[in-house]
């Protein structure tokens, strides 16, 4: 008998070839009705849908665990001296991969991590707030590369996405949408966190956004990484309440550790003192720490510092007064990070699911943060201050450092310490210490090897198809009618098993790109091109570097003089992956393309009760503008917010009080408030704000108008353009800590509002 392959069965067998053998799940969009129709329903046969997926039995539950910002050598799980018992926890009981590598950014990284593909493959090549409008970059998740979310729905579980997302971009993140591009648009049943476009907020005044609509602000004012721990408790309570014998796959990201470095202050208490060491006895030890537990290889050597790192001896008292107060914030602020996550691992475990719970923990989405340079900040850093009369400032307001006045994030020395043994830090593509972060795998059903280590090579596309595999979960061929394209990524399940703890690495080729600078890892030999806009690289180093990763485990000896062929050899194959996976054309500038939907507006029009975030909202750039609301003013008066944008350290506030129409301009923390010469009368009332730019572009000038009639003056000066913060443009209140210490927040508005008209001069 012949067997006939219908054209089904060879579109099946084709994405099965193109997804890498990964078996598909068939789904039909309408059930086929199974019973008998008759006239009466006495003769009728009924047949339920069976159109919902089921996941088979014994699927566990998946939690992904995404920290930000972090080095290597932070965490005691991998060596560092911050304390993180709840994932040394699940280091001990599971898997610590050691060279497992991230895209150097966060953006790009979560594109990667939940598509399975590489970053620029699904239009991620950078951040969709400065995109670039071709395929490699322009900030829009491609519907035939699905999402993890939408993968295990329709693999019978319910999916949930807590915290930082990242991946919308700013044009479609407004209450405008469209929506299909959100975490509820791309598989996840449920979400709460940040607005789906934000790199970070406020931990203290967090804006937080429920499915695709905004949070109020928390009445008990608590860290936003409690906030996010409880709603995940919360879902996996509900669900397993609902469905016990139904999977769940948590996707937790919170904001922390990105900056700005804030927790509470028993969090900072707790290491007060521990690192007056300083940040080179830091990277010594750690270092040692690190070759005991195997992270390490034992002939690992410390590199040279970064450039614009100072040794810690030669610091003056104020400068390592201040930069120990950076580090006990941050390490307290790591540390409350780990408590919330013990706290969702506990109650899985309490509710008796832990044992089938695959978890995985990826320590940071690139490495340390390198931004803070030679002093770091939490206030702001003047551009008329020499770096000597900022650290005197800083230290007379050192009790602020990671309180809710504050937005802190730590010097350079700091970031290089914390990603011991690896030099520079995030953003840097081509250095390890941009791209390679632990990764620890948990899943006592299957993971015997407790405490095990693996050195196989791995990248974060990898973790989808892990999942899958270790899940025995299917990618559909078609999802929400689109076909589906290959996953790009490859299973680290082949290491997992103790037999297999020295396997031949399977992901042997893969490129990394960031702002131009570009590297290509083949078989353990890595070679890279810096191309900083940073400046810390000078220019005559922008050339091919070849390493020997296998045995030069964190980049000091550069082969590429000796080995010129084996260079040649690699850069061929970057130059083949790069037109494979639209890494072309170099995004090393910041010119980007439109971002928000009023970009290219001379004229906006908003209504009160709402927000956007800094990089969705009208831009107050350096352009004239005027600022005009209309407003009903009551017999009994009125006062509250016309119009806010950014936060304590810098913003606009338009506003009225004592009677008076008030424009507070926040520069570098700086308040220059113009009140008008006139009280506001009562009724129906145009106020007006109108900022003119000098024609050398420097100076400012502001004038209030009541009614076209002018109220007020004044100039300005040469000061610093106010930026957004994390907190947005808000209208009718001022949300969060406010632009101007005049009032407290949320100061909204009590008369009536009409709206708000922005207008670019």
């Amino acid at each position: 008998m012949k067997r006939v392959l219908t054209n089904r069965k060879i579109r099946i067998l084709y994405f099965t070839f193109l997804l890498g053998g990964t078996a598909l799940a068939q789904h039909s969009p309408t059930p086929v009705f199974e019973g008998k129709i008759g006239k009466t329903v006495e003769t009728t046969i009924e047949s339920a849908p069976k159109n919902n997926p089921k996941a088979p039995a014994g699927a566990p539950n998946i939690v992904w665990i995404q920290i930000d910002d972090i080095g290597y050598g932070a965490i005691s799980a991998f060596g560092g001296l911050i304390e993180t018992p709840n994932i040394d926890r699940l280091a001990n009981q599971g898997l610590r991969f050691t060279n497992f590598h991230t895209t150097a950014f966060c953006a790009p990284t979560r594109a990667a991590l939940l598509t399975g593909r590489n970053q620029h493959s699904v239009h991620f090549g950078f951040f969709a707030s400065n995109s670039y409008n071709t395929p490699g970059y322009d900030g829009y998740l491609p519907f035939e590369k699905a999402t993890v979310g939408e993968i295990l729905r329709e693999n019978g579980y319910n999916t949930f996405a807590v915290g930082k997302y990242h991946l919308t971009h700013p044009a479609d993140a407004t209450q405008a949408g469209p929506f299909n591009r959100w975490p509820t648009g791309r598989g996840f049943d449920h979400y709460f966190g940040f607005s789906p476009e934000v790199a970070a907020t406020d931990q203290w005044h967090p804006i937080l956004y429920r499915d695709t609509q905004r949070e109020p602000e928390d009445a008990k004012g608590r860290h936003v990484t409690e906030l996010l721990a409880n709603e995940a408790i919360g879902y996996i309570s509900g669900q397993k309440a609902a469905a016990p014998d139904k999977p769940f796959f948590l996707y937790f990201a919170p904001g922390a550790v990105h900056a700005p470095h804030q927790v509470g202050q028993e969090w900072i208490d707790k290491y007060k003192g521990k690192f007056n060491i300083g940040w080179d006895q830091y990277k010594e030890i750690v270092l040692k720490n690190q070759k005991a537990l195997g992270v390490v290889p034992a002939n690992t050597k410390l590199g040279p510092k970064n450039p614009g790192v100072k040794d810690w001896n030669a610091l003056s008292a104020d400068e390592k007064k201040l930069f120990e107060r950076y580090i006990e914030v941050y390490a307290g602020f790591v540390s409350h990070t780990d408590h919330e996550i013990g706290r969702i691992i506990n109650h899985i475990e309490q509710i008796g699911q832990l044992e089938n719970t695959l978890v995985v923990v990826l320590v940071g989405d690139n490495g340390a943060e390198g931004a803070g340079r030679e002093i770091g900040r939490f206030l702001t850093n003047k551009r008329d201050e020499t770096p000597e009369q900022t650290v005197s400032r800083y230290v007379k307001n050192i009790d602020k450092l990671g309180t809710e006045s504050s937005s802190v994030l730590y010097p350079d020395g700091w970031a290089a310490a914390t990603n011991t043994p690896f030099r520079y830090y995030k953003s840097y593509g081509n250095f390890e210490g941009g791209t390679r972060d632990p990764l620890i795998l948990f899943y006592p059903g299957k993971i015997k090897d407790k405490g095990g280590v693996r050195h196989q090579y791995s990248h974060v596309n990898d973790i989808l198809p892990t999942t899958l595999e270790l899940a025995g979960a299917r990618v559909p061929a078609v999802i929400n009618g689109y076909s589906q394209e290959p996953i790009e990524g490859v299973s680290l399940a082949y290491a997992i098993d103790a037999g297999n703890k020295n396997a031949a690495e399977r992901h042997n080729v893969q490129y990394h790109e960031m702002t131009g600078s570009y590297a290509i890892y083949k078989d353990g030999w890595k070679a890279s091109f810096p191309r900083d806009r940073s400046k810390r690289i000078p220019e005559s180093e922008e050339k091919w570097h070849l390493y020997n990763l296998k045995q030069d485990f964190n980049e000091l000896d550069d082969l590429a003089a000796k080995n010129p062929e084996k260079v040649k050899e690699l850069a061929e194959v970057f130059d083949k992956e790069a037109w494979k996976y639209n890494v072309y054309p170099l995004k090393d500038k910041w010119e980007t393309a439109n971002q928000s939907i009023f970009d290219g507006r001379k004229k906006v029009t908003l209504y009160p009760e709402t927000h956007y975030t800094g990089s969705s909202a009208f831009r107050f750039s350096n352009a004239s503008y005027a600022i005009s609301a209309h407003a009903v003013i009551p017999a009994k008066g009125a006062e509250g917010v016309l119009l806010s944008y950014g936060n304590t350290l810098s913003g606009l506030s338009f506003y009225v009080k004592n009677s008076k129409l008030v424009f507070a301009y926040n520069s570098e923390g700086k308040v220059l408030e113009l009140s008008s010469d006139k009280p506001i009368p009562t009724g129906d009332i145009t106020f007006k704000a109108q900022l003119l730019y000098s024609d050398n572009k420097k100076e400012k000038e502001v004038t209030l108008y009541i009614n076209n009639e002018k109220a007020g003056t004044l100039n300005l000066g040469a000061i610093a353009t106010a930026g957004s913060g994390y907190e947005g443009l808000e209208v009718g209140s001022d949300v969060g800590t406010t632009v101007t210490p005049a009032y407290k927040a949320p100061f909204s508005f009590t008369g009536v509002l009409k709206d708000v008209v922005i207008e670019k001069i």
